[in-house]
């Protein structure tokens, strides 16, 4: 296999991360904002939808979005569970994360850390995008603060998925994570699973 991986990207990220926690071996190529050698994988057709990561399978067929490349890596593991509810549980995390958390949480750390993006980061949205996030965050807080994962009793995918972005809420989206020690405790359980790594690995 060969992950087309924005290496800054938490979308790219999770999907590594779910590589490494499996032990599955996969050619990653690189492919960073603003690079040739992203152009060159939207010239060569690998990316689908114009944008990373992108599995690509061993018999050429791709597979776009970070959130569907999870669901098939991670069929029949224990990161998904055995029951429909359990299931269904994690998709609906995993489709908030891409519908509410990833486009305030990602946008507001990509507004400061991408130097072609500082240019829209007024302080009055810099300001709305805090505020909604801090919103968001108490929404996995409150989960959280009682339970050891999101869904259900044990670790899924809805984890992975939320972990590429919130683990880097506070350093690169300036979040007040002392706000969510729920949250805290959680980011700490990840990174203690076996075959861990972090997102510059």
């Amino acid at each position: 296999m060969k992950l087309w991986s924005m290496p800054s990207s938490g979308n790219s990220y999770k999907v590594r991360l779910l590589l490494a926690l499996l032990g599955r071996d996969c050619e990653v190529v690189d492919v960073e904002y603003l690079t040739e050698a992203l152009e060159a994988a939207k010239a060569a057709g690998r990316l689908p939808f114009g944008k990373a990561p992108v599995l690509e399978l061993d018999d050429g067929r791709l597979l776009p979005e970070s959130n569907a490349i999870l669901c098939w890596l991670g069929e029949g593991t224990l990161f998904v569970p055995e029951d429909a509810f359990g299931r269904a549980a994690m998709l609906g995390w995993m489709f908030w994360e891409q519908n509410q958390h990833e486009g305030v949480i990602a946008v507001r750390a990509a507004l400061q850390v991408y130097p072609h993006r500082r240019a829209q980061a007024t302080p009055e949205r810099m300001a709305e995008l805090l505020e909604r996030g801090h919103a968001l965050l108490q929404v996995m807080e409150d989960r959280l603060a009682g339970h050891d994962w999101l869904a259900g009793d044990a670790v899924s995918l809805a984890d992975l998925c939320l972990y590429g972005y919130t683990h880097t809420a506070g350093s690169r989206g300036g979040f007040d994570m002392a706000r969510f020690p729920g949250i805290g405790r959680w980011l700490d359980r990840i990174a203690a699973l076996p075959g861990y790594e972090g997102i510059e690995a």
